[in-house]
């Protein structure tokens, strides 16, 4: 079936997808057949000579295109609408769209295969869902292989550098074949996860589908091809000698090794070349079974694992060493580079929370009427947080090289230990809720956090961080790890009894103070408008009635 013919039979589907291109700007590019590399090129129409065939590109309303770098690559010729704004991706009838929000939907294009054994299909990326993803893990497949799949239905539940997010199915058709398993590992946004089909029947010739990982443009390779090579490569007399002589010229030069996703990440992990693996895989693609095998034939059995090491003294050091999830990774990347590159600065005081005590047990008396939810310190200081950043924004900003950007939202991060990891979910626009809400709010998604159900919408535009080790732990004070890119964090420590001198030489009174540690980025908050915001928060909390106005 011609590319031309494929079109057309898709052509009932275009109608819906032209009312989202009047309202934005948009590229239609077009590829001809045999295509390896598809591009979008920038405004007007250009050819481009890939070997012996050409890509012709031709963009349409296309009024902010700034360059005419590469956009994306595929394995096979195809249709796609591609919209020059960052971020979000998503895929209608077959049409992949781009646009600057974020989305838990998958990344789809639709590809027709110059291959007739292949009929057109939607190849499934590993989608974006934070602005700091660059790979994610597979937790599990909802779906199976052959299963029905409609728009909204979740597909699997990918784990983020943020969360466990479900991926939702975009078009309906039927899960043809999936690529990275159950489990899979550091797989780069964008790279290929599965395979969908319009037609039942077309699910079958996907059995043997497989994605190269080589360095150049994405490959596929069908059984009926494989075995056609072979056939043609291999003379009737010596079956097995062309099928190494192959493997050898493969394993010349590293860049020209297939392997499977698994088998390349299993070889990196036990430090084993790829070119002394010869492959039982389809045209000498190196399987995870290849490599399991060779580390069998390298390692004779023994009992136990070794678990103990000895040190310079001659002393056995007994450990586990515990691999590092996803978000486990990211956080100390980022707090790494929080540490290395803002000058961090800290200022603490300690504030009379008294009143804040007393206040707190009369709106939980009332709550408890009402039937709401119990009103902890922690809100208070939340409340508190937000409206001293109304009075000092300074605060409330981030550095951005050329210039200082202050936000309009207070938007406020509340640390949440678990045992997944540390999460920071975000109460949007804490200035602006009551007490009751904020409490809501915080229990709901530190709830979330804990079952490891967060939404990229729940940890998302938070503008500063409040971190508590005091109520829950009893850390009298401590200094918080600034969460770029922004400016400040607060730390707070656990509130103690003190005793105070009173009025005569043998008169004294107890006080309740709260230690505070704030974190400031120096580029951003000098620090005369740091000890400015913590003289607007110890405000509040020692005259909590003012937070109620």
């Amino acid at each position: 079936m011609t590319i031309a013919s494929q079109l057309i039979r898709h052509s009932r589907k275009l109608k819906s997808a032209q009312n989202i291109l009047l309202q934005e700007p948009a590229v239609l590019a077009g590829f001809s057949k045999d295509v390896s590399r598809n591009y979008v090129g920038a405004f007007g129409k250009e050819n481009y000579r890939d070997s012996e065939s050409y890509v012709h590109r031709i963009c349409i309303n296309s009024n902010n295109v700034s360059d005419r770098r590469k956009a994306f690559s595929s394995e096979s010729s195809g249709t796609n609408w591609y919209k020059k704004t960052p971020a979000k991706s998503f895929t209608l009838f077959g049409m992949r769209f781009n646009h600057a929000s974020s989305s838990i939907l998958t990344t789809q294009r639709r590809l027709f295969s110059s291959n007739p054994d292949l009929p057109p299909h939607q190849a499934l990326g590993m989608p974006s869902l934070s602005p700091t993803m660059t790979e994610g893990n597979i937790a599990r497949w909802i779906k199976k292989e052959g299963d029905k799949v409609t728009p909204g239905e979740v597909l699997c539940e990918v784990e983020t550098d943020k969360a466990t997010v479900e991926m939702e199915c975009m078009e309906e058709g039927y899960l043809a074949k999936i690529i990275h398993g159950d489990g899979s590992k550091e797989i780069k946004v964008g790279e290929i996860i599965a395979i969908t089909v319009e037609e039942e029947g077309d699910i079958e010739k996907f059995k043997d589908y497989n994605v190269s990982e080589s360095a150049g443009p994405t490959e596929v390779k069908t059984a009926s091809e494989t075995s056609q090579s072979k056939k043609e490569e291999e003379p009737p007399a010596k079956a097995v000698e062309p099928k190494t002589v192959k493997t050898e010229e493969v394993s010349r030069s590293e860049d020209r090794i297939f392997s499977s996703p698994l088998a390349r990440k299993l070889a990196e992990d036990n430090n084993v070349p790829l070119s002394s693996i010869k492959g039982t895989g389809p045209d000498g693609r190196i399987l995870k079974a290849d490599i399991e095998d060779y580390l069998a034939s390298q390692t004779k059995v023994v009992s136990a694992p070794p678990k103990a090491k000895e040190s310079g003294g001659g002393q056995l050091l007994d450990y586990v060493d515990i691999p590092n999830s996803q978000i486990r990774k990211v956080t100390a990347s980022r707090l790494l580079l929080s540490k290395q590159t803002i000058p961090h600065y800290y200022l603490t005081v300690d504030t009379r929370v008294d009143k804040l005590v007393e206040l707190r047990k009369e709106l939980n008396s009332l709550q408890e009427v009402s039937g709401g939810k119990k009103l902890s310190i922690n809100d208070l200081v939340i409340k508190a947080t937000a409206l001293a950043l109304r009075k000092v924004p300074q605060c409330n900003g981030s550095w951005m090289n050329d210039f200082i950007r202050q936000y309009n939202n207070i938007n406020i991060n509340v640390a949440v230990q678990t045992d997944n990891g540390l999460f920071v979910p975000v109460i949007k626009d804490a200035d602006k809720k009551g007490l009751a809400t904020i409490a809501e709010e915080v229990k709901i998604l530190a709830q979330k956090a804990k079952e490891n159900n967060l939404k990229p919408e729940d940890y998302e535009g938070g503008t500063f961080t409040v971190s508590n080790l005091g109520g829950p732990f009893g850390i009298k004070q401590f200094c918080a790890i600034i969460n770029p890119p922004q400016s400040a964090i607060l730390a707070v420590g656990s509130a103690e009894r003190r005793v105070l001198p009173g009025g005569g030489p043998d008169q004294f009174e107890f006080g309740t103070f709260l230690s505070v540690t704030l974190s400031c980025d120096h580029r951003v908050i000098d620090g005369a408008i740091g000890a400015e915001w913590l003289r607007a928060f110890r405000s509040y909390i020692e005259n909590p009635q003012s937070m109620l106005l």
